[in-house]
């Protein structure tokens, strides 16, 4: 008896995996999805370097819109997986904070530690937060504050990375101040970091909402 209990299980598990990923989850969103996880390490080992700064900004900007084009193609030709889902999210919040956290490598990123902080801890909770709701059957889908929160985020990095970069500085000095490149630069990783915060406490809100209602509802 003993036995058959621990097979089941196993059988029940192999199903349920086998559920996730099968014919439908091999799809052209799926490889976007992966390759932009690809992307992500080329442009950690370009930040790494110190030096490629331009060509790892051009990564990060060709990567955000890989984010769009698989969202879109799913949608659009009905190959929205389960295996989609759970991949998407992942790489996103893998570049994402990723680029913050090797940015804190180089002061002159204008990325601190708090910044990078904030943004790491909110990705994590929000992340497990949504896993454990969804899991109860509850819709828990980005709101405008969620969208608007990476919007940011794909503005922010590009312009550290390109802020970094003397010929990316002496091209925008011959048309504009260089001054006006940090400022920009400095006010979209604040703005980040508010609307990452904001948008942490907006989700946390409608969490608690949720559970403080009865299980019969």
């Amino acid at each position: 008896m003993e036995a058959a209990s621990l097979t089941i299980p196993a059988q029940s598990e192999n199903a349920q995996i086998a559920s996730v990923i099968d014919g439908r989850s091999l799809n052209l969103p799926n490889a976007i999805t992966l390759s932009r996880f690809v992307l992500s390490l080329v442009l950690f080992c370009l930040i790494a370097t110190g030096k490629y700064w331009q060509t790892s900004a051009i990564v990060f900007i060709i990567a955000a819109l890989t984010d769009f084009l698989d969202g879109y193609l799913a949608r659009k030709y009905g190959q929205v997986t389960v295996l989609g889902r759970i991949l998407d999210p992942f790489v996103d919040k893998i570049i994402i904070c990723g680029s913050f956290i090797f940015l804190m490598a180089w002061p002159e990123s204008g990325v601190g530690a708090w910044v990078t902080f904030v943004i790491v801890a909110r990705e994590m909770f929000i992340t497990q937060l949504r896993a454990f709701l969804e899991q109860r059957g509850t819709d828990f889908s980005a709101k405008w504050s969620g969208k608007i929160k990476m919007g940011l985020q794909c503005t922010a990095v590009p312009l550290c990375l390109f802020s970094l970069s003397p010929g990316f500085r002496s091209l925008w000095e011959s048309v504009l101040s260089t001054r006006l490149l940090f400022g920009l630069r400095d006010f979209s990783i604040w703005a980040t970091v508010a609307i990452t915060v904001y948008s942490g406490m907006e989700y946390s809100w409608r969490a608690f909402q949720v559970l403080r209602r009865p299980a019969s509802e």
